[in-house]
């Protein structure tokens, strides 16, 4: 059963939004499943640190941009959106090279707040970091 509360087509990527953080560090949304949201980010210039691995704060954007798009994806009423409120990431192993692959799932969707699992993976499936993101669900703006 289908945890999804919006429009979404199982099995069919999203598109980032232009002119998103995401967008700009080349984030594709890759899979939608029944209770997942799943996508990859590049590991290049625009997400590594100075000593060419994967930075923190790029696992970070895919972790709450995967989790953000899910979150938002599982709204029962119209006139809310889910922000982030936290996020915690545990980096697990460095990656210096292609692609790393985000899985969301969530671990609470109720009426004021969600907290959602992202897990991160290198090209071998081998677990890079593990993340929980917060977020709170509140009014839109103008709404």
């Amino acid at each position: 059963m289908s945890i999804w509360r919006q429009a979404v087509q199982i099995g069919a990527g999203l598109a980032t939004p232009p002119g998103t953080i995401g967008a700009q560090l080349g984030l594709q949304i890759t899979e939608v499943g029944p209770d997942f949201l799943r996508g990859t980010l590049p590991v290049d210039h625009r997400t590594q640190q100075a000593f060419g691995r994967l930075h923190g704060g790029a696992s970070c954007v895919l972790a709450e941009e995967l989790g953000g798009i899910a979150g938002n994806l599982c709204l029962a009423q119209p006139d809310t959106v889910c922000v982030g409120l936290e996020i915690n990431a545990n980096h697990l192993r460095g990656v210096s090279q292609g692609l790393v692959t985000g899985t969301a799932r969530p671990l609470h969707v109720g009426r004021n707040t969600q907290v959602w699992e992202i897990r991160i993976e290198d090209e071998h499936n081998k677990l890079v970091c593990v993340s929980r993101l917060t977020l709170a669900v509140v009014p839109k703006v103008g709404a």
